[in-house]
């Protein structure tokens, strides 16, 4: 496969560029000296996401390092090769991780989906390698309507108001997750995927599953959107303007002593 360059001058490339530009301001995601690991997966949201920070990275005045860390799950298939060239054609170092745990998880889950034990081991072997590589920042790859997805996914099955926050200190205390395409829809990260045409690593574990309820929740949202074609933005937009005095969250809004 030839490595084709990078069209930065796209228009959704442009459009996708401001929009990730937006929030790295508004959350202050990176600042001077900064030694960002783009979370790669070989899929179309973290190459897009990585491709563009080293457009951003070119054009800014703040001073900051990228590279690119992928985890070798050991799944049947799994080749980085072309993936390797091509990030590395944009001159970005990318660190292969090696973690076989994809035996784990298939050991582990019987009749179930994988996701969920799968994305926990993963996540720490990323953020022990972050933390030991001199990280400062982990940039994730989710976008809009991740976000919009996780928010509906915990109230549907969880019973929480959370979402994916676009700048988060990691449980340990060791890592600081940002995410640049929170502001960034699907579609347009897939029509310029498909203009770019850059290698994709399947992933053969999870992808295939049917039944996920996160595909379940992605249905619903893409059937109400025929209906009301702002419902990502309107439902993002909510989570940032949050009324605690609304809600029913006793720990945000003192109910007992509420007086005239």
């Amino acid at each position: 496969m030839t490595i084709q360059p990078v069209n930065f001058e796209h228009p959704l490339a442009i459009k996708i560029r401001k929009q990730i530009v937006q929030a790295l301001n508004d959350f202050n995601m990176i600042e001077d000296g900064d030694k960002i690991m783009v979370c790669v997966s070989g899929g179309k949201d973290s190459s897009v996401l990585l491709a563009l920070l080293t457009e951003i990275q070119r054009r800014s005045e703040r001073k900051f390092q990228i590279e690119a860390g992928i985890l070798d799950q050991k799944q049947p298939g799994f080749d980085a090769a072309q993936f390797k060239l091509w990030v590395e054609s944009l001159g970005v170092k990318l660190h292969v991780i090696e973690k076989d745990t994809y035996s784990i998880v298939k050991e582990k889950v019987q009749g179930g989906t994988f996701c969920s034990l799968c994305s926990r081991l993963r996540r720490a072997i990323l953020y022990d390698f972050a933390h030991d590589n001199g990280f400062t920042k982990l940039a994730l790859g989710h976008h809009r309507d991740d976000v919009v997805h996780t928010a509906l996914l915990n109230l549907f099955y969880v019973g929480t108001t959370a979402s994916m926050p676009p700048k988060l200190k990691s449980d340990d205390e060791r890592n600081i997750l940002v995410r640049p395409l929170c502001y960034v829809s699907e579609r347009d990260i897939e029509e310029l995927a498909t203009a770019w045409a850059f290698p994709v690593i399947p992933c053969n574990l999870c992808g295939s599953q049917d039944g996920l309820k996160r595909q379940r929740v992605k249905r619903l949202v893409r059937d109400l959107e025929k209906e009301i074609p702002n419902i990502y933005a309107s439902i993002q937009t909510a989570m940032s303007n949050v009324k605690p005095s609304h809600l029913m969250d006793q720990e945000l809004w003192d109910f007992k002593n509420l007086k005239t």
